[in-house]
């Protein structure tokens, strides 16, 4: 809070005291959007290439966590669902000889009931054959419903091996951004787990000036215009840039209460983003200086 502080009151006082082209229009300092990578899955780094200054483009590998033990799981689930399958080949051929049984058994009892219509076959010999064509049905649709079960046992399988192969794809970490390393927050060999930051990065090819102007000066600062950079070469010169606003703040926000008197306290500024291209002069943290015109 401190810095904004500071930039605040630099923002005041350099519309106070502005005398031609003696100062600039506002100061602040450059930043850049950094993305923090981390981990999804727990496991040993048994690679990492987290160097900081590193330049690394998007997709980059920057660590590998140890998989054997998802590797070995996947090895275990493809063995079962191998082993479903066959299980349901046995039942298809199972359910073959019970339906060829069952329509064998039907041509009998089709014989049988000819018979006792001409009285050459017993009551008996018709209950039989009927009891013995009811059971073998019962048998066919006991095994057909079996296929709903392999099925499910099937899906389920299929699930976990998907859910292991998304860890496995997980124990590779990747660079979401093309930029540079700024940090690195762990070391090859130690443990990873989720949410646990490996590294800090960011695009550094263009960093964003983040100044302050005053209501008086924001009706003339306009998204696309192109503007003025200074930033230091020695204690009296300056390096000159040119940036692109890329970014003004839709609300205002009221200068610091401490050391301001009460007429500046009413004053509000807007936050402003000047982008600049970066050919290695620029580092985050930088102070510069806008001219708007």
């Amino acid at each position: 809070m401190n810095r904004i502080y500071l930039l605040l009151l630099l923002v005041v006082l350099a519309s106070a005291c502005k005398n031609g082209d003696e100062t600039s229009d506002a100061y602040g300092n450059f930043e850049a959007d950094e993305t923090i990578v981390s981990s999804e899955i727990s496991g040993k780094l048994v690679r990492f290439e987290g160097e900081e200054g590193r330049q690394v483009k998007q997709g980059d590998v920057l660590a590998v966590i140890d998989s054997s033990t998802v590797k070995l799981q996947i090895e275990q689930l493809q063995a079962q669902v191998e082993a479903v399958a066959v299980k349901k080949v046995n039942l298809r051929a199972e359910i073959d000889v019970l339906q060829q049984q069952l329509k064998n058994a039907k041509i009998s009892q089709n014989r049988v009931h000819k018979l006792f219509a001409d009285k050459a076959a017993t009551q008996q010999q018709v209950d039989d054959i009927d009891g013995q064509v009811r059971v073998l049905g019962q048998q066919v649709l006991s095994q057909q419903t079996q296929f709903a079960a392999i099925n499910s046992e099937l899906a389920v399988l299929q699930a976990q091996i998907a859910s292991a192969e998304n860890q496995l794809e997980k124990s590779v970490i990747t660079s979401p951004v093309t930029g540079t390393i700024l940090e690195k927050y762990t070391e090859l060999g130690e443990l990873a787990a989720p949410s646990k930051a490996l590294v800090k990065l960011a695009d550094l090819s263009e960093l964003d000036l983040r100044v302050y102007v005053s209501g008086a000066q924001l009706p003339h600062v306009k998204l696309g215009q192109q503007v003025q950079v200074l930033i230091d070469e020695d204690k009296k010169t300056n390096q000159h840039l040119t940036g692109v606003v890329d970014w003004i703040s839709a609300e205002a926000e009221f200068t610091p209460k401490i050391i301001q008197t009460k007429e500046e306290r009413v004053k509000m500024v807007y936050a402003v983003k000047v982008k600049v291209k970066n050919d290695g002069r620029l580092k985050i943290g930088m102070p510069g200086e806008v001219n708007f015109e």
